[in-house]
């Protein structure tokens, strides 16, 4: 019986070691993804490069400011129609 007990006590150590090699591996992986976070976020000022989040709101104010100017460019056509049917109105009209 003695031969269970240090079998017993043989597999205990056995899951500890491989307890212990999985709580490390965990660690390193973490580690690692931290690093190459780090090191993708390094990359991405170095090139300059901007967030998803910020090139969306870029081209949304760039929009709204294309849609801005063909309103303007809209308004101004059509006053100077009307400015021109005024002139054109003034030249026909008999001058006193």
């Amino acid at each position: 019986m003695a031969g269970e007990g240090g079998r017993a006590k043989f597999m205990d150590d056995l899951a500890g070691v491989a307890g212990g090699a999985f709580s490390v591996l965990a660690g390193l992986r973490n580690e690692a993804e931290a690093m190459a976070k780090s090191q993708a976020e390094a990359v991405v000022r170095r090139l300059d490069l901007v967030k998803r989040e910020e090139l969306d709101a870029a081209m949304e104010v760039a929009r709204r400011a294309r849609e801005q100017a063909e309103a303007l460019e809209a308004r101004v056509a059509a006053l100077e129609h009307r400015l021109a049917e005024l002139e054109a109105g003034a030249e026909s009209s008999p001058e006193s």
